[in-house]
């Protein structure tokens, strides 16, 4: 089982395989537009600016899991980020990240690298850093802004 085998369903409704994305370092990221933490939307953007063209890629998944913070519709989700972040990224349909729906995409990145709470995502803007190979290589917190993260990006670009 590889990162790459995972098909979800794009923000738009389609179908997309991950597997468009091998080759490059990959930031997976369980949003919400409703959270404390939303403003680091505009960290991910930035990041997603400054390397998309050395083959690094933010994937977005919403998730209402977490206080009903994501509440609207996709199409409501991307109008907003678009129009206070200006994200530019790919953004998919909402997901669920723990229990009995969540997507496996998900329990594939939580049996690689578990958490200080083990598997379990703690909250929204978890964060999964990819290599290019498709290996898991880091897991972060919610509190992890992605301006933290932009060394270990480099190393891996």
């Amino acid at each position: 089982m590889s990162i790459y085998d995972f098909v979800m369903k794009s923000a738009k409704g389609e179908e997309v395989s991950l597997s468009e994305f091998q080759g490059k370092v990959l930031l997976i990221v369980n949003t919400a537009t409703g959270c404390g933490f939303t403003p680091q939307y505009e960290g991910l953007e930035k990041l997603y600016e400054l390397y998309k063209d050395q083959g690094f890629v933010v994937l977005d998944f919403p998730c209402n899991q977490f206080g009903n913070q994501a509440p609207g519709t996709e199409e409501e989700i991307v109008s907003f980020c678009q129009r206070k972040y200006k994200v530019s990224f790919p953004q998919f349909a909402k997901i669920c990240v723990n229990g009995p729906d969540e997507a496996p995409l998900y329990k594939f990145l939580k049996s690689q690298k578990g958490g200080v709470f083990g598997d379990k995502i703690k909250w929204n803007f978890t964060k999964f850093l990819v290599d290019r190979e498709g290996h898991v290589v880091e897991r972060y917190a919610s509190t992890t802004k992605p301006e933290k993260i932009e060394a270990k990006i480099k190393e891996l670009l």
